[in-house]
């Protein structure tokens, strides 16, 4: 992978205003695991098998640093710590934390089948207040999941934290393209289509209207770089991919 060419801009805003449709992060857990049956599946038909490369994106950054220790908050059903561990052999110990029972069962079936059992451990747990000891991690990571946290800025403090000086976090999140005639069309599948397809095949509409609707409202680009910044993080970077639809991020913990 290269290098991330993207420093945190001047003045750029990518965010959208749409406040007023904040949807609650409280107990979003429980819809997660409502739809935890048909989560991998959709995932890979709706990001149009995009979610592949962007998790594989993190897990060649780790082959640049020293990752014995790795952390994965919001594990899901545990797809990013498992690509993580298939592209980086040398990991002695991967932990999964997620709030949502049933998407842990999901994970700890893959966990097994892959072998790795002995290596990833899975634990419920709140990113408001993370099960680890400080300084005991060499690098963390979150997927599609920091928009999802009560109180971001929290989180991105408590996975500092944990981090070892010089530890890094790579977060992967939905972003908005710069580029207005790809974002209208983008805001057109995400809100019309994405919702309709996801709730078919879930039969959950709430939920993937949920996901329209955290997309929009929360900060992201130069917004988010900056509460990283605020979190404690150092060098902190940013790699727009698919069009800018999703962002990478980086940090450093000082």
């Amino acid at each position: 992978m290269k290098p991330l060419e993207h420093a945190i801009p001047e003045s750029t805003d990518y965010s959208v205003n749409r406040r007023e449709d904040t949807p609650s992060r409280v107990d979003s857990h429980i819809m997660f695991d409502r739809i935890s049956a048909r989560y991998d599946f959709l995932n890979h038909l709706l990001s149009f098998g995009q979610d592949f490369l962007w998790r594989r994106k993190v897990a060649l950054l780790m082959k640049r640093y020293a990752h014995e220790t790795v952390l994965d908050l919001a594990c899901g059903t545990c797809d990013l710590i498992l690509t993580a561990f298939k592209y980086n052999r040398d990991i002695r110990l991967g932990l999964g934390i997620d709030m949502a029972d049933r998407m842990l069962a999901l994970g700890s079936h893959k966990v097994d089948r892959s072998g790795l059992s002995n290596k990833i451990s899975l634990t419920r747990g709140d990113g408001m207040s993370l099960p680890v000891r400080d300084n005991s991690v060499d690098f963390s990571m979150i997927s599609f999941g920091i928009r999802n946290m009560v109180d971001p800025p929290r989180a991105l403090s408590e996975l500092c934290r944990v981090l070892k000086p010089r530890g890094r976090l790579a977060v992967l999140e939905f972003s908005l393209p710069q580029n207005r005639f790809l974002r209208a069309i983008y805001l057109v599948y995400f809100r019309k289509i994405l919702p309709r397809l996801g709730g078919l095949i879930s039969g959950d509409y709430q939920a993937y209207n949920y996901l329209d609707k955290t997309v929009e409202t929360f900060s992201y680009g130069e917004k988010f770089c900056r509460m990283m910044l605020e979190a404690g993080f150092g060098d902190v970077q940013m790699r727009p991919m698919t069009f800018g639809t999703v962002i990478l991020y980086v940090g450093v913990k000082g």
